[in-house]
């Protein structure tokens, strides 16, 4: 019970508002026919790992929870509820994501108690599959009520995966939400923007939502039905703006078009310009993605695209894709903003969950997880039954500094990458190929000794190998950031010798400083 109040206490305490980026492959869309759920949680915040154990309890027992104006509340129990893996994957191989959209901020009603991250543990706790989620997370809020502005919810199992799109109803109780499976073999991305457009009314296997989804919405006159449209629960419940855009669909964007680059998708569309054709909410990639496929969609800051983040003045003479929050500003009336890119230092922890129904689930449900910026981070494998979590990844303080903490040892090498990105972003991402190409390499040798095991034993060997591969993933963290600091020391980089030898800004950036300056840094003749 202390972890889990430990949990909701750092959770409540620091949400990330407005931010992460979910991808949903389904299992024929992979290469090795698993379900794929990707959440990146971009909140500047320090997350402890932990495990939840199976539960059974007292009939009439109940769980108390406050609504975000301070409000109490109390929650019925259920008779037994499932092991969990922090608030990612449960022991059944049921995976779940996240992200705001906010959306119309009139429906966010604050005194209701459940808010999204309440839903999404819940649903782990008392679900075994994405459908019976969907069904927990609505019968709950039709129940006692939704507490946070618009969410979108990745919801997957071994056999599917659904988009669930929630919002307020503005003080009259429970929530307006609709719900898509994703076909088989195709997959979605969504980021701060609500998703589902035009929907089934009649198709109960492929498409949920709640009785009330278009009458709020004609009642509150986001919609008329006399215009002749269609409705579309983004345009009605998440109108959006060209900075809205550009700050949400470009990273979708950017997702479906290294997945499925013959399909060219145009940029024009989240660069806000006036009739551009919406994304598809589904697409088919170009090939089954592998899990080291899946992985590198999320590794982005637009590289090799207009919109390229490591390019230009603004990147600084080595490369630097990280802006400084806020990303927007305005100077003499008029707006700018930076890009947002699907990889940001302010990333808390991000995982990739690997569903597959042709293995039991102690051995087919992996939460891939790693600290920090998914650009810098490196995902080991935490099979969904282990009984306890690698020690490095369940500790650490926001306000102090420790070698000990993993998202300490992350955050460590990542920051001081800043001062000469373009260089020792490639030794960081050499030692990440390394470690993750070991872990998929060594997959299948772990797995095969697992199956010949019986039940228990099994749960204690993918649960040693998982420790001692997170605390291996952390130990290299630490050797890499003194790397770093040795190698790169005021100014200087050292050769494989360890001679200090000068190493100027790239020319393209001098020629760009001298274009903008041409006679600041001129030497008269």
């Amino acid at each position: 019970m202390k972890n889990i109040i430990l949990f909701l206490l750092l959770f409540s305490s620091a949400i990330p508002a407005f931010s992460c980026t979910n991808i949903l492959v389904t299992k024929g869309a992979s290469a090795d026919s698993a379900t794929y759920l990707v959440y990146t949680n971009d909140g500047e915040w320090l997350y402890h790992l932990n495990r939840t154990a199976a539960a059974d309890h007292q009939v009439g027992d109940s769980l108390d929870y406050n609504s975000l104006s301070g409000k109490k509340f109390k929650i019925h129990q259920v008779a037994h509820t499932n092991a969990i893996i922090g608030f990612q994957m449960n022991e059944h191989q049921l995976a779940i994501g996240e992200t705001t959209f906010e959306g119309r901020l009139d429906l966010w009603d604050k005194d209701l108690p459940l808010k999204y991250w309440d839903l999404m543990r819940l649903a782990l706790l008392r679900a075994k599959t994405a459908r019976e989620a969907i069904e927990v997370m609505t019968s709950l809020v039709d129940s006692y009520g939704y507490g946070s502005e618009g969410e979108s919810f990745s919801i997957a199992d071994p056999n599917e995966a659904w988009l669930l799109e929630m919002i307020g109803t503005g003080g009259k109780g429970n929530a307006v939400w609709v719900a898509r499976r994703v076909p088989d073999g195709y997959m979605t991305a969504h980021a701060n923007h609500a998703r589902i457009g035009e929907f089934p009314l009649d198709d109960p296997d492929n498409c949920l939502y709640s009785e009330n989804v278009i009458s709020l919405a004609i009642e509150k006159g986001y919609y008329n039905p006399d215009s002749g449209e269609p409705f579309r629960f983004n345009l009605a419940y998440d109108p959006p703006s060209p900075e809205h855009l550009k700050y949400t669909e470009a990273r979708v964007w950017s997702i479906f078009r290294r997945a499925a680059p013959s399909q060219e998708f145009s940029p024009d569309y989240h660069r806000g310009i006036a009739g551009a054709e919406r994304y598809t909410l589904f697409i088919m990639p170009d090939k089954k993605l592998a899990l080291q496929d899946v992985f590198a969609l999320v590794r982005d800051h637009y590289e090799g695209t207009p919109f390229d983040m490591t390019a230009g003045i603004a990147a600084g003479g080595f490369g630097n894709p990280n802006r400084p929050r806020p990303l927007s500003w305005e100077i003499d009336s008029t707006k700018y903003s930076w890009e947002r890119p699907i990889s940001t230092y302010n990333t808390a922890f991000s995982f990739v969950a690997q569903m597959r129904n042709y293995l039991p689930n102690e051995i087919g449900g992996i939460a891939w997880f790693g600290v920090d910026d998914t650009y810098t981070t490196c995902y080991f494998p935490i099979y969904c039954k282990n009984t306890r979590i690698s020690e490095p990844f369940t500790k650490g303080d926001i306000n102090h500094y420790s070698r000990e903490s993993a998202w300490w040892a992350f955050n460590f090498a990542a920051n001081f990458a800043m001062v000469r990105y373009r260089d020792m972003v490639k030794d960081i991402q050499l030692l990440q190929s390394e470690l993750e190409s070991l872990f998929v390499q060594q997959q299948a040798s772990i797995e095969n000794d697992a199956l010949s095991l019986n039940h228990e034993d099994r749960i204690a060997l993918l649960t040693d190998y998982s420790n001692r591969m997170g605390e291996f993933v952390h130990q290299q963290w630490v050797e890499l950031g003194d790397y770093l600091v040795t190698r790169y020391n005021d100014g200087y980089v050292k050769d494989s010798t360890n001679r200090i030898r000068s190493k100027t800004y790239p020319k393209e950036w001098l020629e760009q400083l001298i274009e903008l300056e041409p006679e600041k840094y001129r030497i008269g003749e």
